[in-house]
């Protein structure tokens, strides 16, 4: 997170623990796309970050937000960017953890921005300090993530790149004798922007001896969109491999994140969440704690939405096995009715169907395709879709879950064919390229604008990319590809435009070297 904060540092008596020769993933482990404990059973983050670097005489900070029901903390530390963190100190801050009955995230926060931010350190650097602080770490696997840097590498190239570096790093520490599982941040201050951790996941997770590697992503103004939460998370539930949102926030000043879908999806796919953060933020990031000065009697409203709100960590946290925790509520709800549809647009349509029942009570629902990809979550047993593809054929179901992550079996299926695209007239698109580098480039935006005299409830831009060009990202509209031409179409939530209103949407493409072209010739039709 990128944060300012007023450096202090705190220093315990610590104990060293003999090391553990190299074996297969021991204590807290991977398998597939979940987080087990050592006895086998299934860990869900649910919980918030601390900035014990800078904040380091905080130590009740433990015990008040294990008190609002969280299983995790994520813990800021340095190892000299700011007063470095002693060994001595990250064995007090495990022990902290202990004694609260916490999961501890420990991350080292010098890496934030690599390549954008001055003093930024390297993965390299970060795993030296982890190596330095080894004698507080070794032993604690059942309790301690070894989080090797927070963000580390801004949205500058930087060499080696983030899969080089991320996967050097691991296995740095696995040389040295960590078995902890490790968890790596994505480049683009955490966002993943241009899909570097998304598209080198599989090969850094291959790369770790001990397949015990977590990847997590951070969700602030990328990730507004209910389709862009979903897709990323997608891509991680096709790869089969461990996704937790490391970070998020329900607003920031790169855009306005969609915290409720980020929570609903977190808690409907089985993912954990670590909420930014518990207090203490500057630098014009103030509105992001948790709890104001600390104290835990002070919660603010982003601490009263992540803690007690829908979805939150109150509702759905489940203590570490570790500590005494389980599963108190194996029972999952009924199936839901049957779907049907009404109020069906070129975009969108209403679902309705009969409420399950549970044994200790329902907590939402979840609506996916007939393929999997999830639609959309809601509390009761109604939900009004939006983003939908126009003239385009849906079969839908219905699953309902319990507070305990519980989830029933999938309601009978249901067919809709969505409306053509409405409005009248012309419209118009124009891109902006927003960035460039040797081998890419980012647009932004891509204009679109209504030129007719009456409203539009929905646009389609089309435009070619040129020869050797790849697409690689887009935001704002459902876009596909067919060879070189591009057709991009309007979203549930900006398709709708009065006449002469304007909205836009973004995409990133790569190029051979040497290539400087970049995509015109936008057109734009209903």
């Amino acid at each position: 997170m990128k944060s300012l904060f007023t450096a202090l540092a705190v220093l315990a008596a610590f104990l060293v623990l003999p090391a553990v020769p190299a074996s297969a993933a021991t204590g807290l482990r991977v398998s597939g796309a979940k987080i087990l404990e050592s006895n086998g059973q299934e860990f869900v983050m649910r919980g918030t970050s601390h900035a014990h670097t800078w904040y380091a005489t905080q130590t009740k900070a433990f015990a008040d937000i294990k008190s609002l029901k969280a299983n995790t903390v994520r813990v800021v530390l340095s190892g000299g960017r700011w007063t470095a963190n002693t060994a001595a100190d990250v064995a007090n801050v495990v022990a902290l953890c202990k004694q609260n009955k916490l999961i501890c995230v420990l991350e080292n926060h010098d890496t934030t921005g690599y390549g954008e931010q001055s003093g930024a350190y390297t993965l390299d650097q970060a795993a030296n300090y982890w190596i330095s602080v080894k004698s507080a770490l070794v032993g604690q696997e059942d309790y301690v993530i070894v989080n090797i840097g927070n963000e580390p590498v801004g949205n500058n190239a930087v060499t080696p790149g983030w899969a080089a570096a991320t996967t050097a790093a691991i296995q740095k520490l696995r040389t040295n004798g960590f078995e902890h599982a490790i968890m790596v941040d994505a480049p683009n201050w955490g966002q993943d922007w241009q899909f570097g951790m998304r598209d080198n996941a599989r090969a850094v997770f291959d790369s770790d001896p001990a397949k015990n590697t977590i990847f997590s992503i951070h969700m602030y103004g990328v990730f507004d969109t209910a389709a862009e939460i979903n897709a990323y998370m997608d891509a991680f539930k096709t790869a089969g491999l461990p996704l937790v949102v490391g970070e998020f926030g329900f607003n920031h000043s790169d855009g306005d994140p969609d915290e409720d879908t980020i929570m609903a999806q977190a808690v409907s796919r089985g993912l954990g969440y670590l909420g930014w953060s518990w207090s203490g933020n500057g630098g014009g990031v103030e509105y992001l704690d948790q709890v104001t000065n600390f104290d835990v009697t002070q919660l603010t409203s982003w601490g009263q939405r992540l803690f007690n709100g829908a979805n939150g960590i109150a509702a759905t946290s489940k203590q570490a096995s570790i500590y005494g925790g389980g599963t108190t509520d194996p029972t999952p709800p009924s199936t839901p009715g049957t779907p049907a549809a009404s109020n069906i647009t070129s975009s969108g349509a209403t679902l309705t169907w009969t409420a399950s029942t549970d044994n200790v009570g329902v907590a939402g629902y979840d609506v996916y395709t007939s393929t999997g990809t999830a639609l959309g979550s809601t509390a009761t047993n109604s939900i009004a879709l939006t983003g939908l593809s126009a003239a385009t054929a849906y079969q839908v179901y219905v699953k309902a879950r319990d507070a305990a992550g519980n989830q029933s079996a999938q309601s009978p299926a249901a067919s809709f064919t969505t409306l053509s695209g409405g409005g009248g007239g012309g419209c118009t698109a124009a891109g902006t390229v927003q960035s460039q580098w040797g081998t890419g480039y980012v647009v932004q935006p891509v204009t679109v604008t209504n030129t007719s005299t009456s409203a539009k409830t929905s646009w389609t831009v089309t435009f070619t990319l040129p020869a050797g060009h790849t697409l690689t990202g887009s935001w704002n509209a459902a876009v596909t590809v067919s060879g070189q031409t591009v057709t991009a179409k309007s979203m549930g939530y900006n398709g709708t435009l009065a006449p002469n209103a304007s909205t836009s949407f973004g995409l990133q493409a790569s190029r051979p070297t040497g290539n400087t072209s970049v995509p015109s010739g936008y057109t734009c039709a209903n």
